[in-house]
């Protein structure tokens, strides 16, 4: 490896084709500057300039590794001020994982928001299910997403939440209940469900699971799906009735209807919540400025959540 200050010393020599002011030019006495040259010609086994009494020349292979010398240096000039911008989180690559809820409201606004406050950052958006972005950020595929709260003991993982939605229910647009203002939770133990697997977000499925048994049934799961929006698309063709978050009334689908719920259950166990997780041990500048657009974004303070109840 040819060393850097061996490359600009030659430069500068090339440039001024006289080694006494090419000395100075780099603060240096003219004899140690020689010597650099003859070890470099050493190391290349090429002749860089022709020497004579009155004048310095570059051979034809100096003149050739002028210009190689120059991108050299340019390019690892180059990568250090991309090393500092990486460093600094202004700059790098970015993956971020998410559930297929979670574009309805939060994730274009703080997706925008950040690749406006950091336009030399590359970002890569994955769609996944809460089990996988565990699974992704855990081996390093990922670093960082928005999912609902896995609902399981996580260690190496943090979790914050960053928007929270209530819990409605999807009907197929024939249903009984379909026009009724809100839906009691139990009169809804005859039907057929559509939920999301276990498998997919242990969270989540409990949590809905849970609601149901308080108003005083276990549902009939007929049909699953790995997405919500899946979900609610087995609803609209009249497979089950499903519990979903909020945002998802937002959009128009065609063969189903949202309505509230009604149910005696502690307050939290009648929303929806979007956390973000990552893997605080792994150190990474730009997931932490991602981080910090997201709690910018999110409409109220979050609040950490811990696994530990």
């Amino acid at each position: 490896m040819i060393e850097t200050r061996l490359l600009r010393q030659f430069i500068a020599v090339a440039e001024e084709l006289h080694f006494h002011r090419a000395a100075e030019r780099l603060h240096m006495a003219q004899p140690p500057l020689s010597q650099a040259i003859r070890k470099l010609e050493d190391e290349l086994g090429l002749l860089l300039f022709e020497r004579s009494n009155r004048n310095v020349a570059l051979t034809a292979a100096g003149a050739s590794f002028l210009e190689t010398a120059r991108c050299a240096l340019l390019q690892l000039e180059d990568g250090v001020e991309q090393a500092r911008r990486v460093a600094a989180g202004v700059a790098g690559r970015l993956t971020v994982t998410f559930i297929d809820t979670a574009h309805f409201d939060m994730m274009p606004l703080v997706v925008r928001t950040f690749r406006h406050q950091f336009p030399n950052v590359e970002l890569r958006l994955q769609e996944a299910t809460t089990t996988a972005q565990v699974d992704a950020i855990r081996t390093g595929i990922a670093d960082i997403g928005f999912m609902r709260w896995p609902g399981i003991v996580i260690p190496d993982l943090t979790f914050e939440r960053v928007a929270q939605e209530p819990v409605v229910v999807a009907l197929p647009e024939d249903h009984p209940l379909a026009k009724a203002a809100t839906v009691t939770l139990a009169d809804l133990a005859p039907d057929d469900f559509v939920a999301t697997p276990r498998a997919e977000g242990p969270g989540l499925h409990d949590q809905l699971i849970g609601l149901c048994r308080l108003a005083g049934f276990s549902p009939r799961i007929a049909q699953e799906a790995r997405q919500m929006q899946t979900a609610v698309g087995l609803v609209a063709v009249g497979l089950g009735v499903a519990l979903v978050p909020d945002s998802l009334a937002r959009g128009q689908r065609n063969g189903v209807v949202f309505r509230p719920i009604a149910v005696d259950a502690p307050p939290e166990m009648t929303v929806m919540d979007v956390v973000v997780g990552w893997d605080a041990s792994k150190r990474s500048p730009v997931r932490d400025g991602f981080l910090a657009t997201a709690r910018q974004v999110a409409a109220y303070d979050m609040q950490h959540i811990s696994f530990d109840h």
